[in-house]
């Protein structure tokens, strides 16, 4: 997995953490969806670039 790559998916994954809980702890419904969602785009790209991965090897 490059670096870069591996960066931006922690990133969202991190990112769309924090949106969820402060969506959880404000009661804010659509901000909580949103931290879901960039906690989806943030697993999707880590499982993209680590099936690129096997078959370079």
């Amino acid at each position: 997995m490059s670096g870069t790559e591996k960066t931006k998916a922690a990133t969202e994954q991190a990112k769309g953490k924090t949106k969820e809980a402060l969506g959880r702890m404000t009661g804010n419904d659509r901000m909580t969806a949103e931290g879901h969602a960039d906690q989806a785009k943030g697993d999707a790209r880590q499982a993209k670039e680590k099936t690129k991965d096997a078959f370079r090897h």
